[in-house]
């Protein structure tokens, strides 16, 4: 059956088809204009863990999702489909995050790496891993794009779309990276791995055709971090939370600020989104969660100002949804998930 036929068939006001692809669309990858990547990842993170269920949580949670999006008419038959979720990648992950569990318990303790040959030995190991997930998100990433897929990624953790980053800079000159957070993520090599999800951005910085990172939301930072900043001159542009807050009680309305953030930005943005960028309320289980954040109609709104603005997403990712006892934290990032898809996908002119 070919996709037109698939679109005639399909009643977008019916019950998900469980045996369908994501959000119970019936698309496969090769018909869908708009990819998702699942990448269930969470070797380093640094507090709770959860966020390699994110990807399939996610994908089951999609199917109460209601197609109907009153800012884009008949979104749904874009296309919108995600890959397999990658076993190997999950199993590697749950067998190195043991690892890393006995790794920072030692460091926690007052060990180092360098006196430690144990403990050289998984960061070594945890180091070799990182660069083959890296490598097989950035050919995953290409394959999509060479298809003219728009291509997201679904973690995992904050590590996880390094990868995506570096396909990204093989097809384009420049970009800029919005990364809606909590954290700033510009620790280099955190508890001494490189690729921390805490070091995402820092290792992002080094591909040079990212000409500009404007974060958004920051609020849980360290001192060498806010130096950084301060010393990109202008390559790092923060907009952070607290600041974004004292301008509202002093009346300053979100549209006025996301007018700020959007003038900041190029034309070409790679959008990376933390959930914990949100209020904690909407995403509890997520790995390190912060109070303060925005809710979910607001980084909605500034995505579609961006998209209204003329820019263009390039790609974008989703990650450290980790799902919990139930599927709230997976049925909020279903809904961000298929709201964002779209609005990256009419910026992409699909």
């Amino acid at each position: 059956m070919s996709k037109a036929e698939k679109i005639k068939k399909f009643d977008p006001n019916g019950l998900g088809d469980k045996n369908a692809n994501i959000f119970g669309l019936p698309f496969t990858t090769a018909e869908a204009e708009v990819v998702i990547i699942p990448v269930p990842w969470e070797v380093t993170v640094s507090y709770s863990a959860g966020t390699a269920k994110g990807p399939q949580a996610v994908f089951d949670a999609s199917f109460q999702v209601d197609l109907y999006d009153p800012e884009i008419s008949d979104a749904w038959k874009t296309g919108l489909a995600m890959d397999v979720v990658p076993a190997v990648i999950e199993e590697k992950s749950n067998t190195l995050r043991k690892k890393a569990e006995k790794y920072i318990s030692l460091l926690e303790a007052g060990k180092h790496p360098e006196s430690h040959p144990g403990m050289k030995k998984i960061q070594k190991k945890i180091h070799a891993a990182c660069l083959e997930m890296n490598s097989w998100v950035k050919a995953r990433a290409l394959h999509f794009m060479s298809r003219n897929k728009v291509v997201g990624l679904l973690g995992g953790d904050h590590s996880t779309p390094l990868g995506m980053m570096q396909a990204l800079a093989e097809r384009h000159k420049s970009f800029a990276i919005l990364q809606i957070d909590a954290h700033a993520d510009l620790r280099d090599a955190y508890e001494g791995f490189e690729f921390s999800h805490a070091s995402i951005m820092f290792n992002a910085l080094k591909i040079p055709q990212v000409k500009k990172l404007v974060q958004v939301g920051i609020r849980d930072f360290c001192e060498a971090e806010a130096e950084l900043v301060k010393k990109s001159k202008g390559r790092i542009h923060c907009f952070y939370d607290r600041d974004i807050k004292n301008k509202q009680y002093n009346g300053a309305t979100w549209a006025s600020i996301c007018r700020e953030i959007v003038v900041t930005l190029p034309d070409k943005i790679y959008l990376s989104f933390d959930i914990d960028g949100l209020d904690p309320k909407l995403c509890p289980n997520t790995g390190t969660p912060v109070a303060g954040g925005f809710e979910a109609e607001q980084i909605l709104f500034l995505v579609q100002q961006i998209v209204e603005s003329g820019r263009t997403i390039i790609a974008f990712d989703i990650n450290e949804v980790a799902p919990g006892k139930d599927e709230w934290d997976a049925n909020v990032g279903a809904r961000m998930l298929y709201r964002i898809a779209n609005l990256v996908a009419r910026s992409n002119g699909k």
